[in-house]
This record gives C-alpha cells, sequence and structure tokens, in this order.
C-alpha cells in the first residue's frame, strides 16, 4: 500500500483523512485518492503539517474520534 507513513500516523495520532481534507482545502475523496499514488516530499510535509494542527485542536478541546474514516 503506498503512503503507510502517511496513514500510519493519521492512525497514531487519531486524525481521520477526512479532516486532513478539509484543513487542505480539498475533497475527502480527491483526498483519498491522491493516497493511492506516492507523494512527494513536499506533499507529506503539508499534510504531516495538518495531522499536526488538527491533533493540536483535538487536544485542546478533549475531542473525542468520531466515526466513519477513509482508511
Amino acid at each position: 500500500m503506498k503512503n503507510n507513513d502517511v496513514r500510519t500516523t493519521t492512525k497514531k495520532k487519531k486524525v481521520y483523512l477526512y479532516e486532513i481534507a478539509e484543513v487542505l482545502g480539498i475533497g475527502e475523496t480527491t483526498f483519498c485518492r491522491h493516497l493511492r499514488k506516492e507523494l512527494s516530499a513536499a506533499q507529506k510535509d503539508e499534510i504531516y503539517a495538518a495531522i499536526d494542527i488538527i491533533a493540536e485542536q483535538k487536544e485542546k478541546t478533549g475531542e473525542e474520534q468520531l466515526k466513519g474514516e477513509c482508511r
């Protein structure tokens, strides 16, 4: 499977793909399609930054995981 590093990080930080897509300003299905092919280092950096933002927000608000992810 492509982009396992990204997928593993999302699972560890309990961030859903739709949340990353929202921060990046793209649709969930578009983001899932992007993950089908290996991403460049710059694209992964942008995704990791989005993951960190979401994880920090969840930590601050104490938000629990929601159901319905695209993994």
